[in-house]
């Protein structure tokens, strides 16, 4: 979980570059923390994975999401996850974040699965908040079970229409042979069309998960920046681990520590600076 903090800590002293760029795609990130940067393709980032005796660490994926408005932008490319498998970004050996990867001297596949991070703008009335938030914030139902029960919906709204009957044994296999992301991503060729088909998944943030709304998040303050960390009982590891990596940067900001109550997931911590001097 280190990694994430050197990133947080790395957007704290540009902290003022959120105010002035107008794309986050931008945004002067370090790039020695990161193993590929890509545009339009998830990860936008990947931190470095870095070995730690016979164990690796980091390898965080980031996804950027910006908006003019106090709303989460919506998910274009992939579901939001807390987790994703490397198998999953990295196709083959000839994809561009394999080679970015490779370039940076990292082996992709020390890290078979990585956590997931969205680091989130948003602007209204000339002002700015910016969350780098952990994945499980917006994951509260596994992917798999999400696109399911989706699709049970489409096949029960589709069944009372038509007024056809399938058994609930077919509707469940129906439902369960869609329910892969993947099946998404590829382009469908018909035989004498003169067009090819491929089926878009487009994910967008329900309301309470709008971690930009200041009527039901009033701690995600105008004018800041935030680390937004799932809290399982584990607090003071890390408080210890944020401040001791705070200490290693020399970051002397001033962080408020806040918890709050995330009303699909359980308590979440947040780490807060302030985007702006008292000058602005």
């Amino acid at each position: 979980m280190s990694s994430i903090y050197h990133f947080f800590f790395s957007l704290v002293k540009t902290k003022s570059e959120f105010v002035r760029v107008d794309h986050l795609d931008n945004f002067p990130f370090d790039e020695r923390l990161l193993s590929c940067r890509n545009k339009g393709v998830f990860p936008d980032l990947a931190i470095r994975i870095s070995k730690q005796g016979e164990t690796y660490s980091g390898g965080e994926l980031i996804e950027l999401k910006d908006s003019k408005t106090y709303s989460v932008a919506s998910f274009n490319s992939t579901i939001p996850s807390s987790r994703k498998k490397t198998t999953d970004i990295i196709v083959n050996t000839n994809s561009l974040i394999y080679k970015q990867m490779r370039e940076k001297g990292e082996n992709p596949e020390d890290l078979p699965e990585r956590q997931v991070f969205y680091l989130v703008r948003g602007r209204k009335s000339g002002c700015v908040k910016v969350c780098l938030v952990h994945g499980s914030f917006f994951e509260t139902v596994q992917i798999k079970n999400l696109i399911q029960q989706s699709f049970a919906q489409v096949l029960e709204e589709g069944l009372m229409t038509s007024g056809e009957h399938l058994s609930e044994e077919v509707q469940q296999k129906l439902t369960e042979l869609l329910s892969r992301q993947d099946y998404f991503r590829r382009v469908r060729d018909v035989p004498n069309a003169s067009v090819k088909l491929r089926f878009r998944i487009m994910t967008e943030v329900k309301a309470q998960a709008n971690i930009l709304d200041s009527r039901r998040y009033p701690q995600i303050k105008e004018n800041s920046l935030n680390l937004i960390l799932p809290l399982h009982g584990n607090r003071e590891q890390l408080l210890e681990q944020f401040q001791s990596v705070g200490k290693e940067e020399n970051v002397p900001e001033a962080f408020e520590t806040i918890c709050f109550k995330h009303p699909l997931n359980g308590d979440f911590l947040v780490f807060q600076t302030m985007l702006l001097n008292e000058q602005g």
